[in-house]
C-alpha cells in the first residue's frame, strides 16, 4: 500500500530543513570553537610562507583559495573581507579579483540555495505586507534590485546572501546580480590588500610580543582593517549603488507619466 500525498508531506517538509539545519550547526561549531578568528591568526603568521608557496604553484594556490573562499561565505561570513584583502596580499590584485568574485559567487549561491529550499516557501506561506512589497519590487527590477544591494557597503554580505532566498528571487538573477555586482568592492579591497602587508606585520609583532610575555590565555590577534576603510571609499561605493538604481528610477518615472 502506498503513501498518499498527505502521509508523505510532512517528511517531506522536515527534509527541506536539513541543508539549514545542517549550516547551523556548522556555524555554532565554527564561532563557538572560535575557528573564525584562529583561521584570521594562521594566515597572517604564515604570510610568507603563503605568499613563497602562491609564487611556486599559481593554479594550486588560486583553486585553493576560490574553494576556502566559497566555503568560508557559508559557515565563516566575518572573514569574507578579510579573505579578500589577504587575496589582494597573497596573489596581486590582477589574480585575486577573478578567483574572490567565483569563490565568492559560489559560496553565496550555495547559502541562497540552502535558505531559499528551507525557508523560501515556508515564508511565502505567512508572509506579511512588507515582504510581499519587498517581492514586488524584487519581481518589477530584480537585477537593478541586487546590484544595488551587493554594491553598497551598508549591507553585509551575509545579509544580501540570505534575503534574496526568502523573497523568491530567481537563481539566475542572483547569480549575475551577485558576480557583477561584488566585482567593484572585490577590486577595492584586492587593491587595499596588495598593500596592507603592513598591517598583518603590525598584527603578527603585537601577537608575538603578547606571547612572549606570557600571555598564551589572553593573546588577541588583531588586524586593524577599519584604517583601510576610508570615507572616500564609502563615498565610491555609495555612487555605484545609486548608478545600480537608475534603471529603477527611470522605469517608475516613465510608469507615471504614462498613468498621467
Amino acid at each position: 500500500m502506498t503513501d498518499s500525498p498527505q502521509d508523505a508531506r510532512p517528511g517531506s517538509s522536515l527534509k527541506r530543513f536539513v541543508p539549514l539545519a545542517i549550516l547551523a550547526a556548522a556555524l555554532t561549531l565554527v564561532f563557538s570553537m572560535g575557528w573564525h578568528t584562529a583561521l584570521i591568526r594562521e594566515i597572517g603568521l604564515n604570510l610568507g610562507a603563503i605568499q613563497a608557496f602562491a609564487s611556486e604553484n599559481l593554479l594550486l594556490a588560486l583553486l585553493i583559495f576560490v574553494v576556502a573562499y566559497a566555503v568560508a561565505v557559508v559557515v565563516i561570513p566575518p572573514v569574507g573581507s578579510v579573505m579578500t584583502i589577504g587575496g589582494g596580499l597573497v596573489f596581486g590584485a590582477l589574480a585575486a579579483v577573478p578567483a574572490t568574485v567565483v569563490g565568492a559567487t559560489i559560496g553565496a549561491t550555495a547559502l541562497f540555495l540552502i535558505v531559499k529550499s528551507s525557508l523560501g516557501e515556508a515564508l511565502a506561506a505567512r508572509a506579511g505586507a512588507w515582504v510581499e512589497r519587498l517581492r514586488a519590487g524584487f519581481q518589477e527590477n530584480a537585477l537593478s534590485y541586487m546590484l544595488f544591494l551587493r554594491l553598497v557597503p551598508a549591507f553585509p554580505f551575509f545579509v544580501v546572501n540570505v534575503v534574496p532566498g526568502l523573497i523568491g528571487v530567481p537563481l539566475r538573477t542572483y547569480v549575475i546580480g551577485t558576480f557583477l555586482g561584488i566585482i567593484p568592492g572585490t577590486a577595492a579591497y584586492s587593491l587595499l590588500g596588495e598593500g596592507a602587508g603592513s598591517i598583518f606585520e603590525k598584527a603578527n609583532a603585537g601577537y608575538r610580543a603578547c606571547l612572549a610575555a606570557g600571555g598564551t590565555q589572553t593573546c588577541h590577534y588583531e588586524l586593524s582593517l577599519g584604517d583601510l576603510v576610508t570615507a572616500e571609499l564609502v563615498a565610491a561605493f555609495a555612487a555605484l549603488a545609486v548608478v545600480a538604481l537608475i534603471p529603477v528610477v527611470i522605469k517608475r518615472f516613465s510608469g507615471r507619466n504614462a498613468g498621467g
